[in-house]
Formats: C-alpha cells, sequence, structure tokens
C-alpha cells in the first residue's frame, strides 16, 4: 500500500508542476512527433521496471511534446481548459475502474451520470426527459443523434433500420448548412449516409444556414428527411436562425438535429440565450463537455428529445448482460458502448462545483473577452477582424493586398506567433481567405492573458509587416 500511495503522489507531484508552470512556459510543444517518436524508439522491454522509475521518465519524455492546451493563452482550437475538480474527479474514475455500462454493475456511478442528465438538460433548457448519452465527443454523439433521427424518420417511412439494415431502406434525405464542421461529414459516414450523399444548403457571410434556401431545396425532396443546424459555427460562432428555419423543415415531416458542440452552452446564459431561440424545437442536439463546461477529455453529450427511439438506435442485449427493471436509465441504452469509463462523474462533479451560476459566468466572460480581443486587433491597421464576434471566436487577416497576398501575410503571422510563443494561435480557410482562428474557451484565460496576447500578434504583424513583399 505504501508502494501505491509513492506512486499516486508522485503522479500528482507531476501534475501540479505541469500545471503550475503551463502558464509561463512557451505556449507551444518544444518537440516534434517525429522527434519525440524517435526518442522514445526501442524494442518492446523483456523485463518490467520499477512503476515509480516509469513515471518519473514518462513525465520527462512527454513534457516538451505537450500542447498548452489547458493554458490561459492557448486559442488554437475550441478547447477547455480541464478545470482543476474535473480532473480530480476524473482520477477518482480511474482509480474506481467502473464500467458503466449498467447501473447493476456500478450503482454508484450509474446514479450519478443520471442526475448528471438530469442537471445537463435542465441547464440547458432543452425538453424535459430528453435522453443524454455520454460519448467520447461530438464526433460520436452527432453519429448517435443521428442515428437516433435514422431510426426515427425510417420507422416513420415503414421501414425498421435497426432491425433489416439500410439495404432496400427508402432513401433518407440529408440537408445540411454548407459551413458545417467537418465531424458531421465523419459522423453521416460512420451510419452508413456517406459525406458526400447529402445537400449542401447555402449560407450567409457568418456561415448562418439561409432559409430561404432550405425551403427551397426541401420542395424536390420526397421520403425521410434529416436536416441538421448549428449552434455556434466553428470560425465565426454564429447560429443558424433556428425560428425560421425549423419550421420549414418541421412542415416537410423532418427531423431536425443541431450540432452545438461548443455554442448550445449559450442557451445556459442570460445574455446570450437569444442566440438560441427556437432551438428546443429540434429533435436532437449535440455539445461537449470538454469544450465550454471544462471536463477533462473526453466528453460529449448526444441529446435526444424522443428517449425511446435514442434507446432503440443504441440499446443491445445479451443473456448474460443484467435484467432491467422498468424505468431505469441503463447508461450503454444511449451510446454504442458497453463498456467505458464513467464520463458522468466530472460532469457530475463540475456542475456541482460551478453552480449555474457559474457556467453562466465563465460563458459570458469567455465571450466578453473574445469582444475585447477584437477590438484590440482590428485597432492596428493591416489586422481586419471578419466576424461579427457573437460569442467566443475571433477571426482575422493580415494585409491589405489580394487574396493570396493576405494569405500568405497571414501564414506568416501565424508561424511567428507560434515561434515567439507568448499565446498559441493556429489558421484556417474561411469564405476563400486563410484566417487566424481564436477561440476563448480556457477557464484561466483572463483580461490580463488577452492583452498579452494582442500585443504579441501585433508584434508579430509589425515583424513580418517590415519584411514584407511589395503586394502586401
Amino acid at each position: 500500500m505504501a508502494d501505491t500511495e509513492g506512486l499516486y503522489s508522485k503522479a500528482m507531484a507531476h501534475a501540479v508542476a505541469y500545471r503550475e508552470t503551463v502558464s509561463i512556459n512557451p505556449q507551444l510543444p518544444s518537440s516534434s512527433y517525429h522527434s519525440m517518436l524517435e526518442k522514445l524508439a526501442g524494442p518492446l522491454p523483456e523485463e518490467g521496471m520499477d512503476a515509480t522509475a516509469m513515471l518519473d521518465g514518462l513525465a520527462e519524455f512527454a513534457g516538451p511534446g505537450l500542447m498548452p492546451m489547458v493554458g490561459p493563452r492557448f486559442f488554437g482550437w475550441v478547447i477547455g481548459g480541464s478545470h482543476p475538480a474535473g480532473v480530480a474527479a476524473d482520477w477518482l474514475v480511474a482509480a474506481w475502474g467502473q464500467n458503466t455500462g449498467y447501473h447493476s454493475s456500478s450503482p454508484a456511478t450509474a446514479a450519478i451520470e443520471e442526475i448528471a442528465e438530469r442537471w445537463l438538460v435542465e441547464i440547458l433548457d432543452l425538453p424535459p426527459g430528453s435522453s443524454v448519452g455520454f460519448s467520447t465527443g461530438a464526433t460520436v454523439a452527432n453519429g448517435v443523434c443521428l442515428a437516433a433521427a435514422r431510426t426515427g424518420v425510417l420507422l416513420k417511412a415503414g421501414w425498421d433500420p435497426d432491425a433489416d439494415g439500410l439495404f432496400g431502406a427508402p432513401p433518407v434525405e440529408v440537408l445540411i448548412g454548407a459551413d458545417a464542421h467537418s465531424s458531421l461529414f465523419s459522423s453521416l459516414q460512420l451510419i452508413g449516409f456517406g459525406y458526400k450523399r447529402l445537400t449542401k444548403i447555402d449560407t450567409d457571410t457568418e456561415g448562418r444556414m439561409l432559409p430561404e434556401a432550405l425551403e427551397r431545396a426541401l420542395r424536390s425532396k420526397n421520403g425521410p428527411k434529416i436536416v441538421i443546424a448549428q449552434a455556434g459555427q466553428i470560425n465565426t460562432g454564429a447560429f443558424d436562425p433556428f425560428s425560421d428555419i425549423f419550421p420549414i423543415a418541421k412542415a416537410a415531416g423532418a427531423w431536425v438535429h443541431v450540432d452545438g458542440a461548443f455554442g448550445l452552452w449559450a442557451r445556459a446564459t442570460t445574455s446570450y440565450r437569444h442566440l438560441t431561440e427556437g432551438i428546443e424545437a429540434a429533435d436532437s442536439w449535440v455539445t461537449d463537455g470538454h469544450k465550454w463546461l471544462q471536463v477533462p477529455y473526453d466528453c460529449g453529450f448526444a441529446i435526444v428529445k424522443d428517449r425511446a427511439i435514442h434507446q432503440r438506435a443504441m440499446t443491445q442485449w445479451s443473456s448474460y448482460l443484467p435484467t432491467i427493471a422498468q424505468g431505469d436509465r441503463v447508461p450503454s441504452a444511449f451510446v454504442p458502448e458497453l463498456s467505458r469509463r464513467a464520463r458522468g462523474v466530472p460532469v457530475y462533479a463540475l456542475l456541482k462545483t460551478l453552480g449555474r451560476k457559474g457556467v453562466i459566468e465563465l460563458v459570458e466572460r469567455h465571450c466578453a473577452l473574445a469582444k475585447q480581443f477584437a477590438k484590440l486587433l482590428k485597432a492596428e491597421p493591416g489586422i481586419k477582424v471578419l466576424n461579427d464576434v457573437v460569442i467566443n471566436q475571433v477571426i482575422v487577416n493580415f494585409g491589405t493586398g489580394d487574396q493570396a497576398a493576405r494569405r500568405a501575410a497571414t501564414e506568416a503571422v501565424i508561424a511567428q506567433v507560434q515561434k515567439d510563443g507568448i499565446c498559441f494561435a493556429a489558421g484556417a480557410e474561411w469564405h476563400g481567405d486563410w484566417v487566424m482562428r481564436l477561440s476563448i474557451t480556457s477557464g484561466a484565460t483572463t483580461a490580463h492573458d488577452i492583452e498579452i496576447s494582442a500585443v504579441a500578434i501585433v508584434s508579430a504583424w509589425k515583424a513580418v509587416r517590415d519584411y514584407k513583399p511589395s503586394n502586401w
């Protein structure tokens, strides 16, 4: 037991040391993937080694190759900061070693997950009784919800896809905004719909689906239909006009699904709830815990209004599995995994630690910081903010030349920012332009971090501009 305590204490010491220095170290890994791989390469050990020495070696090796995602100036992607309360709860999950597929196999973690489900539906103000599947993230959660949608629309058409598959089934028309996140196409591929066999609906300059384009597309569609909307476009943060497009979709008999990997959390707030007006009329929704809720990786939520359809699309059965009492919630009935860790425990821990007011403060603070970021950057000549900053996303580009020149300038600034290491930002393509995308989602980020980062980005732009080609 003394050895075990020492091992766990050593792990905690390494974790604390990393967290204490993550904000002061350069905001990017100092070693590349290939250099890390080369350093680690070697034959499979024939003999084991002391676990404490192994842990020391692991921490020493990994440090230079870790991206500071939990730091206060990481803006590269929409990633939460893994709140300490969630990390501590996640350590308990690992130590408990519970398979939370059934409530009879782990009564405690299954009960915690059921409460977390109830609280999530409440804080997001979705229809009471909606079911939540705790998945690895939004990609799988979208797949789960779209599988439920597939079951729902095909059952209405007289076909049971869960029993009979898709061979010979009535074709399902899938309509999706042209600026939907790439993971949705992966989810559609996973459930047999393919990533090409769908209809893309035109969007506006912010990436919002155009109601008239959806209505026009639906006129030519017959049979089962699924319409996929978006709460929080990955580049601009924009929200589809739900109150306009949902009546159109419902009139056509479509199942409506909302990808809200981070944007759905706006519904929990007072200042940004209006962006989600009408979203409760959807049939399913997705969001992540490891983004704005600050739950450690990995945790996503597949939320479905019709619990029975959700279960029908996911439930598996075997004679060795426990008998289920009528009305009991079975964790594995809402995700495609029978064996899985207790993802609901860190979710419960964070909702318990933050409370409703804490979640509201977190989201609203990040949105205010995004506006501050945009204001500081656009004050510098040659830096252009390209989106209407509605929540936590800011996209900018650099230079005043043509599209190719702006791309070259923006790529150069991003490279300079990453080299300087004050903050971390990355690039993305947006409507033909290459942009720097800034995502503010870490719980550790403060107004001072935004000020430091804005200065760093402006300085990088000035350094690049001084050596610019004439067409920049």
